[in-house]
């Protein structure tokens, strides 16, 4: 059983690797950008997993080689809009912090107040308890 579900997997992974390297000659072959996340999104697969095949890999970069003169542009185009969608989720990651900051404050006055009261009734004497 183990032996035939191998097989199922190296024959899927074959098959998805083809795709992928179909994709990538038709967009080199029409001369559009050949990114990772671009040749993902047209193969179907996700970037990670173009990230553990060496041999698309090195095809990407030796694209990216060759048209090294025409790119400077875009790839600073790219680092600003990475930059601001990191700045956007920074922004909204602080969001629900500062409620919780708020709440947090809150909780500890409560448990300050209890401490007190605490505090107070353990060193009454034990005939006001009564």
């Amino acid at each position: 059983m183990a032996g035939v579900l191998a097989q199922h997997a190296h024959a899927r992974h074959e098959q998805t690797l083809q795709t992928a390297l179909a994709a990538f000659s038709k967009m080199a072959s029409a001369g559009e950008t050949v990114t990772v996340s671009a040749l993902a999104s047209r193969a179907g697969v996700s970037r990670s997993w173009i990230y553990t095949q060496p041999e698309l890999r090195e095809r990407i970069e030796q694209l990216r080689g060759e048209g090294a003169g025409t790119r400077p542009a875009s790839r600073e185009a790219g680092s600003r809009a990475s930059t601001e969608s990191l700045r956007r989720r920074l922004a909204l990651a602080h969001q629900p912090i500062e409620p919780l900051g708020a709440e947090n404050h809150q909780l500890r006055q409560s448990l300050a107040r209890t401490h007190g009261q605490l505090r107070a009734v353990r060193t009454q004497p034990e005939a006001a308890l009564r």
